[in-house]
C-alpha cells in the first residue's frame, strides 16, 4: 500500500500558501499564477486554514463581497484536516470522500511538509491497481 510520503516523493512537496492577513484577491492571484485550486493559510508556520476556489465562489461572489477588501481568514475553511507522511492513501481517500475535501495538508512533527489532492490520490490508487493487474496476468500466463 502506497503512503502519502510516496506521493510527495513523486510529485514534490511544494506548497503554495499565504499568511493570515492576506486578502482573497492575493489568494486568487497566487492560485491563478500557480494553476492550483486551493492554497493554505499559514500562521506561525502551521496551517490554520485552506482557501479554495469553491470558498471564493460561495463566500465572496454569491455574497457580493469584494475580494480586495476581504481577508482570507474570513472565508477560509479553518482547521484543515491534516495527514502524516506515513498515512496510507486508501485512508486518505476515505477521509476525502467522507468529509468531501479535495486537499489534505501533510504535517510531520508539527511542520507542514506538503499537500496532496484528490487527483494525486486517485492517480496513485489507479497506478497501484494497474501494477497488481499486470502481476496477476503474468502469474496466470506463466510469464
Amino acid at each position: 500500500m502506497k503512503t502519502v510520503a510516496q506521493i510527495l516523493a513523486d510529485k514534490g512537496s511544494q506548497v503554495w500558501s499565504l499568511d493570515a492577513g492576506a486578502t482573497v484577491y492575493e489568494a486568487l492571484e497566487l492560485m491563478a499564477e500557480k494553476n492550483v485550486g486551493a492554497v493554505l493559510v499559514i500562521e506561525d508556520e502551521k496551517p490554520i486554514g485552506i482557501l479554495s476556489e469553491r470558498d471564493y465562489a460561495r463566500k465572496v461572489v454569491l455574497r457580493e463581497r469584494v475580494s480586495r477588501d476581504t481577508v482570507v481568514t474570513e472565508i477560509m475553511t479553518p482547521d484543515p484536516v491534516c495527514v502524516a507522511p506515513d498515512q496510507d492513501i486508501e485512508a486518505c481517500m476515505a477521509i476525502m470522500t467522507a468529509k468531501r475535501f479535495r486537499h489534505l495538508p501533510v504535517v510531520e512533527e508539527g511542520r507542514l511538509i506538503g499537500i496532496i489532492s484528490i487527483g494525486d490520490v486517485v492517480k496513485s490508487i489507479i497506478s497501484e491497481r494497474e501494477y497488481l493487474i499486470q502481476q496477476l496476468e503474468s502469474y496466470i500466463t506463466g510469464q
